[in-house]
């Protein structure tokens, strides 16, 4: 008998601040909290294009479990691995973490998406049960990748609590965007918009990785160059926990331009600041944001970001009015402790303390 309720199986360990991983590390946290014994298994880091060393590893660590064992699989990994989930489901309970289908991912040829939609719809039809972070996501499940309805739970993150953000305290309008540069997170379209305001008091930091996608990153940055903006646009890189809550402490707006997201964890974090948001509608991210605290755009639509940050900047009375909502939307916040109740429900564990 396994000596622990549940597994989970995350690349590149635990500590990672990404999205994906802030949600498994609390989903570990919230379940031991609630009395369960949880395995934490670190995969390699290479996922989803992992190498030949990585996949042998990935099969040896996951392979070394015991039968009947209950194991969840960030999605990430077990997306590229439909053979080995096969295997995996054959012995112990597999379950599948879906934060966004890899298929979905903004910049793949279209054979390479082909191939991942299909890779991915085998490794969810091994699984057993199936959690995914949000309602949008779930009818992706069920309509591009065949999942029964049946086998999926829906289990939104939580979010932090937050102090209620300062702002700028100044005579400027400072945003901040947050995530990893990549094609999907599209900040080029906060670049463009930016450069059409001539008044250099709007500012923005754009805070997130700039490794995940070294060519987008370095696109950007050139993007920031010839806009002349490089007094004013700051690509911050991954901040650790501390400098990142003294940027949402002095934001005054946020501002996500991703083309699509599986939730929009950023965004409710920066609700559960008080801060009001511009939102592309890309995904699933309005579950994430109560209409209040936020204005919406289309994606990747430059002219209309821009007429909303200007409408903010010239319209105190408008912004004090999102600024307000924003500040009534941090009560509607889920904590962690009701994304682990909702996987656990998922899972059939009883509570345990």
């Amino acid at each position: 008998m396994p000596d622990f309720d549940v597994a989970i199986a995350v690349p590149g360990g635990f500590e990672r601040l990404t999205g994906g991983t802030i949600y498994d590390r609390r989903l570990a946290d919230g379940l031991e909290a609630m009395g369960h014994r949880v395995r934490r298994v670190a995969l390699p880091a290479g996922f989803p294009e992992p190498d030949a060393a990585e996949l042998a590893e990935t099969a040896v660590l996951l392979g070394a479990l015991p039968a009947d064992s209950r194991l969840i699989v960030d999605g990430l990994a077990l997306g590229v691995l439909p053979e080995l989930a096969a295997e995996l489901a054959r012995r112990l309970e597999l379950v599948a973490l879906v934060h966004h289908p890899l298929a979905f991912e903004t910049g793949l040829d279209p054979d390479r998406a082909d191939a991942l939609l299909a890779s991915e719809s085998d490794a969810l039809a091994a699984a057993d049960r199936v959690i995914c972070t949000s309602a949008t996501t779930r009818l992706a499940l069920i309509e591009d990748f065949a999942v029964p309805e049946a086998k999926i739970t829906v289990a939104p993150p939580g979010t932090e609590t937050k102090p209620l953000a300062q702002g700028s305290g100044g005579a400027g309008l400072a945003i901040l965007s947050l995530g990893a540069v990549t094609p999907r997170k599209d900040q080029r379209t906060l670049v463009a918009a930016l450069a059409g305001i001539d008044d250099r008091r709007v500012t923005a930091i754009i805070a997130g990785s700039l490794e995940r996608d070294p060519a987008t990153a370095r696109a950007l940055a050139e993007l920031v160059d010839e806009t002349d903006q490089a007094d004013r646009i700051e690509l911050a890189g991954e901040l650790a926990a501390g400098a990142l809550d003294e940027v949402f402490e002095t934001a005054d707006l946020f501002v996500s331009t991703a083309l699509y997201e599986g939730y929009g964890m950023a965004a409710a974090e920066a609700v559960a600041a008080g801060i009001p948001c511009l939102i592309a509608r890309g995904g699933a991210i309005s579950e994430a944001v109560p209409p209040s605290a936020a204005l919406f755009f289309e994606p990747g639509d430059v002219a209309e970001l821009r007429a909303l940050i200007q409408g903010l900047w010239h319209d105190p009375v408008a912004y004090g009015r999102l600024k307000d909502g924003a500040g009534r939307a941090r009560a509607q916040l889920r904590g962690w402790d009701e994304t682990a109740r909702l996987v656990a429900a998922g899972l059939g564990l009883e509570p345990a303390r």
